[in-house]
C-alpha cells in the first residue's frame, strides 16, 4: 500500500519561503515519475514542477514557467522523500499543493494529471 504524505505548508508573507516534504511510504519504484502539483477553488490542478527519476544520481527536472528559478524540485532517494523548495513566494502562489508519483516514464502519463499516487495536499498561503 503506497502512501504519500505531504508536510511544510503554512502562511508566509510575499517575498519568504517555503519547503515543502512528500514521504513516500510503500513505495518502491526506483525510476518513475514524481511531480508537485497545485490548485485553488475553481480551477484546475495544475503540474507545478515534475522530476523524472531512474534511480540514479542525476535527474531531469521540469518547471512551470510561472515558477521557474523560484522553486527547486528534489528527491531524496534513501528518505524516498520529494521536496519542494519554494522561494520568493508571490500571493498567486497561494494554493493547495499536492505531491504525485507514477512508476510509468512521464510522457506516457496522459492527462498528465493522470498519475497513480497522490498525497493528501497541504495549503500554502502567501500574503
Amino acid at each position: 500500500h503506497v502512501q504519500l504524505v505531504e508536510s511544510g505548508g503554512g502562511s508566509v508573507q510575499a517575498g519568504g519561503s517555503l519547503s515543502l516534504s512528500c514521504a513516500a511510504r510503500g513505495y518502491t519504484q526506483r525510476s518513475g515519475c514524481l511531480a508537485w502539483f497545485r490548485q485553488v477553488p475553481g480551477k484546475e490542478r495544475e503540474t507545478v514542477a515534475t522530476l523524472v527519476t531512474s534511480g540514479a544520481v542525476d535527474s531531469t527536472t521540469y518547471y512551470r514557467r510561472s515558477v521557474q528559478g523560484r522553486f527547486t524540485i528534489s528527491l531524496d532517494n534513501a528518505k524516498k522523500t520529494l521536496y519542494l523548495q519554494m522561494n520568493s513566494l508571490k500571493p498567486e502562489d497561494t494554493a493547495m499543493y499536492y505531491c504525485a508519483a507514477d512508476p510509468r516514464p512521464c510522457h506516457e502519463i496522459d492527462p498528465t494529471n493522470a498519475y497513480i499516487h497522490w498525497g493528501q495536499g497541504t495549503q500554502v498561503t502567501v500574503s
